[in-house]
């Protein structure tokens, strides 16, 4: 039986490292996968539909937004070329409509849906896809990610260009290492207290 996915880290966990490792893995066999990624995220300077890892691993995905059917997508790819695998990055910006969607791809077309994202934003609170993929996932894995005291990092802190931890604005503002720091639970609270992050220490 076909299964849904959710493996949630914090940021620079190297989601996007196992989203490609694990295409490759199917691709090398002679498989089909296909791959999403949210069409907001542009941080790759390569345009929509690009996943690249930290490392510099990338490959093309087809982009989605709030509005795009992904049910449809896979049922019409599935049709033309048996797909064994969907992968889809930045899960955290799926609606609840998608999330069901990739359910219906695993219940309907046995095919099995790995997804990968945030679990929480930079308030600590839950994003819609994240929260749907928790709810209905068959699978839930944490990657691990190490705060700068060695602890695991769960924490998502939005800093500006002073390095002071940003408590309050929009949840959705791209950005890489220069606006985000992953950091354990004790930091993430210190830094909103106002501890000043620099150089990787609070």
């Amino acid at each position: 039986m076909a299964k849904l996915y959710f493996y949630y880290a914090s940021m620079n966990a190297g989601k996007s490292t196992i989203l490609l490792q694990s295409s490759f893995n199917y691709r090398e066999r002679g498989m089909h996968t296909m791959l999403f990624t949210a069409a907001i995220d542009d941080r790759a300077g390569k345009g929509l539909g690009t996943i690249a890892s930290r490392i510099g691993l990338t490959a093309d995905a087809a982009a989605f937004d709030a509005g795009t059917d992904l049910y449809r997508i896979v049922v019409a790819e599935h049709a033309a070329q048996t797909v064994h695998c969907v992968l889809v990055d930045e899960a955290q910006f799926l609606t609840k409509a998608q999330v069901w969607q990739l359910a219906r791809v695993c219940d309907e077309l046995g095919i099995p849906v790995l997804t990968y994202g945030l679990r929480t934003d930079f308030q600590a609170n839950l994003f819609e896809g994240s929260q749907w993929l928790l709810a209905l996932a068959d699978v839930l894995t944490e990657i691990k990610a190490v705060c700068m005291c060695g602890r695991k990092a769960i924490m998502n802190l939005r800093i500006d260009a002073q390095g002071l931890a940003v408590a309050a604005g929009a949840q959705t503002e791209i950005g890489g290492n220069d606006r985000y720091v992953a950091l354990c639970r004790r930091h993430f609270t210190a830094a909103l207290m106002g501890a000043k992050v620099q150089q990787g220490r609070v």
